[in-house]
Formats: C-alpha cells, structure tokens, sequence
C-alpha cells in the first residue's frame, strides 16, 4: 500500500523520527527533570509534589531496591496502586534502578493477581493496603520477596495524611484486614534509601521497561515487553505530533485513567511530564461528584478519557458549570469514542475530542488525528511518524481503499513480543513485521482510518456482517439512552441477531420507542431483535464497556460462541 497521508506531514509533523536520539527512558526524564525543576509535577488530593522533588523521591526508592533489596538490572517489581502520588514516585525508582515495572490493577481479584506475578517473576511489588488481602491470599505461590506497603494518604502531608488514612480504613472500612509478615512501607524505604549510594545503570533501547498485562486477541492475560526503545520511540512520536500545539511548562492535563493503564502512563505521565506539565490525578474518577468538584479547582488545559467517562461527565449537570475557558486539547481513546458523545461534548466544552488509537502491544499510539481538527470527524486518525498502517484480510494481503479488513501496524513503538509466549507472539505478528491488532477497519483515500470493531465481536446476521460499534454509535443517538451496549445472539433463523442492551437516562423509554428508533436509523439486519434494560453495564477497570461478560449472561452464549468459531475457521 502506498502513503496518501504524507502530504499531512507536509505541515510541520515529520514523516519519521528518530528515537536514537535518546537511549532510554532516564535520559528523556533527566532532560525533563532539569528543566522543570521547581514546577509542580503532579497533584492529588489537594498535595503537590515538583518534578525537584520527583526526582529526589525517585532516587531513593531506586536506591532502595538497589542496595536494601538487592534488586539487579531487569529485575520486575509489581506496582499496584490507583491514581495517587506514590505512584509516579514508586515507577521512577523502578526505571532508574534498571528494573522492569509490571503494573498491576489495584481491582484484581486474587486469581488475576496471583497469574500476573507469577507469570511476570516479579521479585518484589509496591501495594497500597486496600488491596494487601488479595495479596496475602496468593503470595506464596509466586516469586515476590518483597513487599512495599502504602496507605492512600500517605504523601498528603500532616495532618491531612493521618484524617485520610483514618477515614478510608476505619471509617469507609475500605482496608480488608490482612496480616502478612515482614513488610516494609513506602515511607520506610524512602528514608533509608540514598540517591548518592545509587548506581544508574546504562540503559539501552533493548532493556526491558514494562511488562505490560494485556488480554490481547485471545484468552489468558500476556505480558507486552515493552522495551526503552518502544516507549523513546512513543514519546517522540507524541512530540512530533504536537509540535508547536503544546506550551511546555505551561500545560495543566486531568488523569482520571489510571496511570498503571497504557493509554494514561504513556499520554499523561510520560509525554505530559516530558513538556514539564502538571497531572492532575484522579483517585477515583467513578465518584463523579468528587471529580467535578476537582475539575472546578483548575484552568486545565488538556484532558483524556474514553467515550464512557466523557458520557458520565456529560451526564452531572454540576460538569456544565465547569471553567473550560483553558481547555484545548481533549484526547479520546481507549474505545471508540461515540459520535453523540463527542458532539455534546463539544457543545458544553467548545472543545472539540481528537480521538487517537492504539493497543498494549503499541505502548500505545498508532493513529492519531491531527491536533487541528476543531470537528470530531469518526475516524482514528492518521498514523504517527514512522508508522506503516496495512488493512489486510485473513489471506495477509491488502484490503483497497475503503475494504475492511483487519488494522496492522509497523514502527518502532511495536512491542518485542509476549513475554515468554513465543507461541502467542507468532500469532499476532506477520512475516513482514506488522503487528495484527485484531480490530476491523479501512483506509480512506488520503489516509483516515476509520476502526469498525473488535474483530471477535462482530455479529454475523443471515451472511451480512454487522458490527457493535455502528449499532451502539446510532442508538446512544437516542436522547433517552445513557449507555448501550450491542451483542450477538444466537438464532435459529439468522445465526445470529443483535441484542441491544441499554441503561435508561429517562425512566419512561420503552422497548416500542426502541424500536422504533432503530428502524429509523438501521437497515433491517442491523436492527436489533432483543432488547433488555439494566442498571449498569460492565466495565473493566478504566471504563471500556465488556461485551464479553454480556456475551456470557446470555442463556445461548455457548450457541453464539460455536457460531463464532465455525465462522472464524471458515
């Protein structure tokens, strides 16, 4: 396929980069370290911490695991924490120990966590105390030595630390008791570490930095190595993007995605702190009434998110009285970002959502529209600098203009692979070098694309294919829908039928105005058959509705799954 985007380059943003300019993570962060100095890095929960500080506090807990610990180079420590500000901390001291992080969702039931931390090796893990039962129930089936402690409040500073700490374990009753000998807090490991006794390794492009858990295209969890030279190469992808759009030391960005996610660790710690801005850290972006009141504290600049945080915002009517006056960059990604959702968004924010695109495997970005774009156009944009974008089908060979196919992808952001699965490795990656995301879409002429589904959920109607995002993206249209979720069922007749599954913004919605709806807006296969209202949908830890789960609440899930399979061999 040739490149139709490069006259998009052609504005300023490089066809390619070059990431030997730096040789690791650390270099990027002591640039940005000695530049921003005494401006604020990050601040959760009314305390700040300066990059100055940072790297102090960095330092020594890399120390720590140094020299108490006797941790080696490529070591894998476990961190897992929410959105506070151990954890930009606790993952400095990792890298500049020349350790591998594996973050860790904070939410893991004791099964993932035990899968994760034995398949990782990790030898030693940062947990902050809500989550040190789970813990404590699979430790000693995994290689973990040592254990950091930490509890919520613990950097907030006198007073406001000990009535935090106290509020969360005694009064909320958010820390399951546990008991597990010979553990070490946070505090603890920074007063006996020693920036001056520490010895930074020489990193290079090849030395592993994340090990990053994803579920990937098939089933159990798998780790993406992703290198110094797969996040160098991000970031200067990033920087290349946003040349001149971004001020450096100037930029105020919101995090409610947890940093231990890609998508938040790459776009709001690493690039974001590169430019010298301020993260603004969200603990708990689902109490929508304390994270309004926290957006109200700031003139933010940039905020990123998924479609469903932006419709729960979109949903307080408090979120309307908040001062977008500064906000200029608001990045979508994660899912697809909903037509509806943007255009609403644009309307209360007079900020328009660039959506980007990329997976785990892409630490993260792929795609991503151009940052002068003042309209939400559908599509995930154009590849980054050094990035080849393929559509292809299942015979490998590539899709026309327009043709769905499968998205694959080429650059130096490309993980190295599936940490000790060279079997699930050879599945995703093609003989020429192109990773297979395992999303459905097409090319434009000029070089959008345009992402239409998960390629494992797409729905099979009577030989036609339908795919969940279109259903979802036309019915979330409906005024009285406040979420919606589309699936495939089995059926005698079709094979399969969609199911609709919706949560109410208006109490009086009927199936019969469902209905009516889709057929108005839906070619008949498309038109859902089933309908079922809920509560809630399921979500996984930064919001993405799981389809899977509603796939396997459904009495003929076995049914569907075997429809799926027969297609997917045909």
């Amino acid at each position: 396929m040739n490149k139709p985007w490069l006259k998009h380059y052609e504005a300023g943003v490089p066809e390619t980069i070059d990431p030997n300019r730096y040789s690791s993570i650390l270099q990027i962060f002591e640039e940005s370290f000695k530049s921003y100095e005494s401006l604020p890095a990050f601040t959760n929960m009314g305390a700040t911490i300066s990059y100055g500080d940072l790297r102090e506090q960095g330092l020594k807990f890399a120390d720590y695991l140094q020299n108490e610990l006797k941790l080696q180079r490529g070591d894998r420590v476990a961190i897992m924490m929410p959105n506070i500000l151990q954890y930009p901390v606790a993952l400095v001291g990792v890298l500049y120990a020349g350790c591998v992080a594996v973050n860790c969702n904070p939410l893991y039931t004791p099964r993932e966590l035990e899968h994760q931390l034995r398949d990782s090796g990790a030898k030693a893990i940062v947990v902050f105390e809500n989550a040190m039962a789970t813990l404590e129930k699979v430790i000693a089936n995994t290689s973990v030595k040592h254990v950091i402690t930490t509890q919520i409040g613990d950097m907030l500073g006198f007073p406001k630390s000990l009535i935090v700490n106290f509020v969360v374990k005694k009064v909320k009753k958010m820390v399951p008791e546990w008991n597990l000998a010979g553990t070490t807090t946070f505090k603890a490991a920074l007063s006996k570490g020693n920036m001056n006794r520490l010895k930074v390794p020489k990193l290079t492009h090849k030395d592993l930095a994340f090990l990053q858990y994803t579920g990937g295209t098939t089933g159990v969890s798998k780790g993406a190595e992703l290198t110094h030279g797969n996040i160098v190469a991000n970031m200067m992808q990033a920087f290349a993007w946003i040349k001149g759009q971004l001020r450096p030391g100037e930029e105020i960005i919101i995090t409610p995605l947890p940093l231990y996610h890609i998508f938040s660790l790459t776009a709001n710690f690493l690039i974001f702190s590169s430019l010298g801005g301020l993260n603004v850290l969200i603990t708990n972006p689902r109490d929508v009434r304390a994270f309004v009141k926290e957006l109200k504290r700031w003139k933010f600049t940039a905020l990123t998110g998924l479609n469903t945080l932006f419709n729960l915002l979109l949903n307080d009517e408090e979120f309307r009285k908040v001062d977008f006056s500064a906000l200029r960059l608001t990045l979508g990604g994660g899912m697809a970002v909903q037509r509806a959702v943007a255009e609403r968004w644009a309307e209360v924010t007079k900020c328009a959502v660039i959506e980007a695109y990329g997976l785990t495997e892409t630490a993260p970005a792929a795609c991503v529209n151009p940052m002068t774009n003042r309209e939400f156009n559908g599509y995930i944009g154009l590849p980054i600098s050094s990035t080849e974008i393929a559509i292809r089908n299942d015979e490998n060979e590539d899709c026309k203009y327009g043709e769905v196919g499968e998205i694959c992808i080429r650059g130096p952001q490309v993980m190295r692979g599936y940490w000790n699965r060279p079997d699930e490795t050879a599945k995703v990656m093609t003989p020429d070098g192109f990773f297979k995301s395992g999303d459905l879409g097409f090319m434009t002429a000029d070089g959008y694309v345009k992402i239409v589904d998960r390629k494992k959920d797409m729905i099979l109607v009577s030989g036609f294919n339908v795919y969940p995002n279109e259903i979802e993206d036309v019915m979330i249209g409906n005024p009285k829908i406040a979420e919606c979720a589309a699936i495939g069922v089995a059926d005698d007749h079709s094979g399969e039928v969609v199911k609709l599954f919706v949560v109410k913004k208006d109490p009086s919605l009927t199936i019969e105005e469902l209905k009516a709806f889709a057929k108005a807006n839906l070619t008949g296969y498309k038109c859902p058959k089933h309908f079922e209202f809920r509560n809630e949908l399921p979500k996984s830890n930064v919001g993405k509705i799981l389809r899977k789960e509603l796939r396997a609440s459904e009495p003929a899930a076995g049914s569907v799954a075997a429809a799926v399979g027969k297609r997917s061999a045909a």
